[in-house]
């Protein structure tokens, strides 16, 4: 059975720099980039590629920023889809390689993100689950500080892009993925909860750990983001195939907050509530 030929547009390195001008992508700025490959059409050199059309876009002076997320270092009794054995959480627990900025590879935030974090000079939030990496002059300002106990809240990469006037540019990917709304999370009444997952002592052993946090959960994010783009300017364009979209960090919040109050019922304690990587789904399985 023959493959059939690729579907267009041919994307390159020099048509995405030049079309994420286009829209509107200023060099020297700092970008929260969230993107999806697949949708930009056939590109050539793949992820590779589209890091390289951002920094050009963004030039020397500019900083790119994307979620290297790893929620699967996580309590193995959340997980489904399917679900472990009770009687191997302890030993999940006990085993499981704490987290490591060099090492540990990014999970449900595409391959474009997992390109960033391994690229020369790319460096990395010390978060466990929720770490951002960074290429460029403000990448050691962004990612450092990032507190074990805040994921997405005040002491994270995402308080520090929003006081650098960062924007947000979603590249093929919905509002469902943009984390700038979780820092609103952090401002208004939200319940708390557990959040489990290894980490490295100062010995070098791994230990499990349990810190309570604020509650994440994007459910909604979608309905969230067409009312903010309704009612605040959001840049829109294409970037070969894929729906772009450009704007301020310190916007998507500020409109989070208010929106979130409004519009999301009163959430009590509880570790099935805690939704970040996957709103449709409870906690995956990881793979093996």
């Amino acid at each position: 059975m023959s493959t059939p030929p690729p579907t267009g547009p041919l994307v390159t390195r020099d048509t995405l720099a030049a079309q994420l001008l286009e829209l509107g992508v200023q060099p020297g700025e700092t970008l929260l980039a969230h993107s999806s490959l697949s949708s930009l059409g056939w590109v050539n050199g793949g992820a590779v590629a589209v890091v390289q059309g951002l920094l050009d876009a963004l030039g020397p002076d500019g900083t790119l920023v994307v979620p290297t997320q790893s929620g699967d270092l996580s309590d193995p009794a959340l997980w489904s889809s399917p679900p472990v054995p009770e009687e191997w959480w302890s030993p999940i627990r006990a085993t499981m390689p704490a987290y490591d900025p060099l090492v540990t590879p990014s999970r449900g935030v595409g391959v474009i993100p997992e390109t960033v974090r391994t690229w020369p000079g790319a460096l990395r939030s010390a978060h466990p689950q929720t770490s951002f990496a960074a290429l460029g002059p403000r990448a050691a300002q962004i990612v450092e500080g990032h507190a074990p106990d805040c994921r997405l809240g005040e002491r994270s990469p995402l308080a520090r892009l929003e006081t650098l006037d960062a924007r947000v540019l979603l590249l093929g990917a919905g509002y469902d993925t943009c984390t700038s709304f979780h820092l609103a999370e952090y401002r208004i009444p939200s319940p708390l909860v557990e959040v489990g997952r290894p980490v490295r002592t100062p010995q070098g052993a791994t230990r499990w750990e349990v810190v309570t946090e604020v509650s994440v959960d994007s459910d909604r994010f979608d309905e969230l983001g067409s009312d903010f783009e309704r009612d605040r300017p959001v840049v829109r364009g294409r970037v070969g195939a894929a729906d772009a979209r450009l704007f301020p960090v310190a916007d998507a919040v500020a409109y989070a907050e208010r929106w979130l109050a409004l519009h999301r019922p009163p959430r009590r304690m509880g570790r099935t509530q805690d939704r970040l990587l996957n709103p449709a789904r409870p906690i995956t399985r990881p793979a093996p």
